[in-house]
């Protein structure tokens, strides 16, 4: 079963900026709810995790990622990425193409990923899965733009100022780090549940 979803989101940032950040698979990967750089193997090749909480369950995926192609003339990144869970029985890939356009003072960032499930992870149905990528989406740019705003904060902060000097660490600039976040299992239950609805009383009214 394939997913593809294609979207444009608005940043309040560069595009030199948020160029920079793209360019940072192991942050990129972080902004991803759940996911996780386990191990860096080469400058294209990385290992990692991926972890969704749904109440009680726990579906969790093991496998590794791969950049084809940093295209920095077109500011654009594309990568893959193959996972399976613990148990074997549910696989999982994703191809995602990824670019930052200048749109004045501003940018955008572009996004197309098709999303490849088997197994027990595919008996979701398409129906199901939209609404399951479209929200993971959504928190990867939530979390990406949080990422580029705290750099940019970094950037513009002074590293030493009479103000930060007696200021204790959870106030330094480090902490401007992003923590990392899973995918919210209530927002995501929420939105596969609508969905379900909104297929059966489409059936009834036909």
């Amino acid at each position: 079963m394939k997913v593809v979803l294609e979207k444009v989101f608005p940043l309040a940032a560069s595009s030199d900026s948020a160029w920079q950040l793209l360019q940072d698979i192991p942050t990129v990967a972080g902004c991803m709810p759940g996911a996780k750089i386990t191990e860096r193997v080469d400058a294209t090749h990385y290992k990692g995790t991926i972890t969704v909480r749904l109440g009680p369950a726990t579906m969790s995926f093991k496998g590794d990622i791969e950049v084809l192609n940093l295209d920095a003339a077109a500011r654009s990144l594309h990568l893959i990425g193959k996972g399976t869970d613990a148990t074997g029985s549910s696989a999982a890939s994703m191809d995602l193409v990824a670019s930052v356009q200048a749109a004045g003072e501003t940018c955008e960032l572009t996004g197309k990923s098709e999303v490849t499930m088997s197994g027990k992870a595919a008996a979701l149905g398409s129906r199901l899965m939209v609404p399951v990528a479209d929200q993971m989406l959504k928190q990867f740019v939530a979390n990406f733009a949080a990422r580029l705003q705290a750099s940019q904060t970094q950037q513009t902060t002074p590293e030493t100022s009479d103000a930060s000097a007696g200021a204790p660490a959870s106030v330094m600039p480090e902490a401007a780090n992003v923590p990392h976040s899973e995918l919210n299992g209530l927002t995501l239950a929420w939105a596969v549940l609508r969905e379900w609805l909104r297929g059966i009383f489409s059936r009834k009214s036909v």
